[in-house]
């Protein structure tokens, strides 16, 4: 009888046919050969089925065809079939290097309490040319808040552990990364190896040029997972600081949009109507601001009201100074939330949602505040006397983790009370973060920005 292999890995194919046997024979070449691989085409139609045929009696080699049933899918039945004690999944468009295999085999059979290892990778264009590299930060040394997940694919799971987690759940339709990297950061120890061992390839038909996609995914997963572990998420009052802003000749909290609403009743019923959210208190130091307030506040009472000083209202003036006011007049109404979020009305595209998203992920990762951001990777330069220089050397072919570059987008801040008043500044301690949209991150801040937006209400 064939002993057991120590590792299952298994490709999953959708009409990657062009990339395909470059992904085989590259798991073929392994310095370490002691594995099983599975070729698992997901109702392929653009001729795959016959590259796979060629390896048909292969002896370390399974063939599953089936319906189109998506990832996670695939990934249970991989999981199922799986003989060896460690498993991972190779994309069909992806590669590994020759030493992949043996490289993260050895650094699980070290340790019993790894669940997961990670590599960092190469990224290739469309034809397998390498253009960059992706550089993670050191597992061992450099990170304490984890909220950035291992890549889904290339990621060698100990197979106890992902049976233990009940295996992938087939609810969500991407994004199978992130679901196995939160719940396992709970249960084991995770790590990485600073040198990288696959090819990631990127071209048009990437699942991660779906930006809309995977944020509405993540969003589902973190819902998911703080209902079905019964994570009790702290008690938040969400601030809302108002100022008489004028853009364009239009006060802008009280511009009507084309359903008749403000952008103030807007957003407030965004907010009342998250049961995440306990109390939301709106303060200004301008009469008509309040005044308009108080007409919604009828509707609610999680609506609170008050009045802010005006000094506090100036542009130069720190918002923690509004935020301990605001706490203090609650406290003397008995409420003491855990955390506090604090909105920002020049955001109109923020929903419900990401409300909700921004406070289940500060409770998953057990951050002490957390920001809305928008990657960017934009140039950017600073002037050094003698002309102009390139900041965090972005121009390096390396994409190094800890230069990666993040924008305040869609005007979210949530800290919990005690680091609040720990630190006295909202953003501060272990800073986590929520990746929104476009739509969410767009601000209007000038006249500009005010047409656009007008132009984008309209197409809604």
């Amino acid at each position: 009888m064939k002993p057991c292999p120590l590792v299952t890995i298994y490709i999953t194919n959708h009409n990657y046919g062009m990339y395909l046997k470059q992904s085989v024979e590259s798991v073929l070449a392994q310095t370490y050969q002691n594995f099983e691989l599975f070729i698992i085409d997901d109702g392929s139609t653009d001729g795959s089925r016959e590259i796979i045929e060629t390896y048909q009696g292969h002896p370390n080699i399974s063939i599953i065809f089936q319906k189109n049933k998506g990832l996670l899918f695939s990934n249970n039945i991989a999981m199922r079939s799986a003989q060896g004690k460690y498993l991972m999944r190779l994309d069909a468009d992806d590669f590994l290097a020759p030493e992949a295999i043996e490289k993260m085999c050895e650094l699980l059979e070290q340790d019993e309490r790894l669940g997961l290892i990670f590599p960092d990778y190469f990224y290739t264009d469309a034809q397998g040319n390498v253009v960059a590299r992706e550089q993670r930060h050191n597992f061992r040394t450099d990170v304490s808040l984890y909220d950035i997940p291992a890549h889904g694919a290339c990621t060698m799971i100990r197979l106890s552990a992902l049976r233990a987690i009940g295996g992938y759940n087939e609810l969500f339709t991407c994004q199978d990364g992130y679901q196995l990297w939160i719940q396992f950061i709970k249960r084991y120890h995770v790590n990485n190896i600073n040198e990288p061992l696959f090819y990631y390839r990127r071209h048009e038909t990437n699942l991660t040029n779906k930006e809309e996609k995977i944020l509405s995914t993540r969003q589902q997963i973190n819902a998911w997972f703080v209902e079905s572990n019964a994570t009790p998420c702290p008690s938040t009052v969400a601030i809302l600081p108002l100022r008489m802003s004028q853009i364009d000749g239009s006060v802008w909290p009280l511009y009507r949009l084309p359903n008749g609403k403000t952008i103030l009743e807007q957003l407030t019923e965004e907010v009342i109507s998250s049961e995440k959210i306990s109390h939301f208190v709106i303060c200004s130091e301008d009469p008509e601001l309040l005044t308009e307030a108080r007409k919604l506040s009828i509707h609610s009472t999680k609506i609170h009201l008050m009045d802010r000083p005006h000094e506090y209202g100036r542009l130069n003036e720190p918002l923690e100074k509004t935020v301990f006011h605001v706490l203090d007049a609650l406290q003397k109404k008995a409420v003491e939330p855990d955390a506090v979020m604090l909105l920002s009305i020049e955001y109109p595209f923020v929903s419900k949602t990401v409300l909700e998203d921004a406070i289940h992920t500060l409770t998953i990762f057990g951050s002490d505040s957390l920001i809305s951001v928008r990657p960017d990777s934009k140039m950017y330069y600073t002037h050094q006397g003698h002309g102009l220089m390139p900041l965090l050397d972005q121009e390096h072919s390396t994409r190094l983790e800890r230069d990666a570059v993040y924008r305040r987008e869609g005007g979210i801040i949530v800290c919990t009370r005690e680091n609040l008043y720990k630190r006295k500044k909202l953003i501060s301690g272990k800073v986590g973060h929520i990746h929104v949209d476009q739509k969410t991150a767009f601000g209007v801040h000038n006249p500009f920005d005010l047409h656009l937006f007008e132009y984008l209400s309209k197409q809604a």
